[in-house]
């Protein structure tokens, strides 16, 4: 019964990261996480006032909204894929023009030199 029970846990764990590959997105959800630090910084630094963080944040929750509707179904496509990474790139675009343009807002007191 134990070798039983051992050979269908072994089953299980190999067959589950199988079942979830298809609606995984690591890497975006790596370049979430960044993209979030990267505008936390800039409105700590003041590279970013409210006005141009606000949009930033509302872009990237639309980028969080196409992610879980692309999840929905249970399979992220290449294609779905393909356009979640254009999404991000311009977001990612987006964060670094707002960051250099001629624009700022006061910096937190206690923020790091850029």
């Amino acid at each position: 019964m134990l070798k039983k029970f051992a050979a269908a846990a072994l089953v299980l764990s190999l067959a589950a990261p199988a079942f979830a590959q298809g609606t995984a997105t690591p890497g975006l959800d790596k370049r979430e996480a960044r993209m979030e630090k990267r505008i936390e910084q800039g409105k700590a630094t003041g590279a970013l006032n409210e006005k141009e963080a606000a949009r930033l944040e509302k872009r990237k929750a639309k980028l969080e909204q196409a992610e879980d509707r692309a999840k929905a179904d249970g399979k992220v496509t290449k294609q779905e894929r393909a356009r979640l990474n254009k999404k991000a790139d311009r977001l990612s675009d987006g964060i670094a023009r707002e960051k250099h343009d001629k624009q700022t807002a006061a910096p937190a007191p206690d923020a790091p030199k850029q």
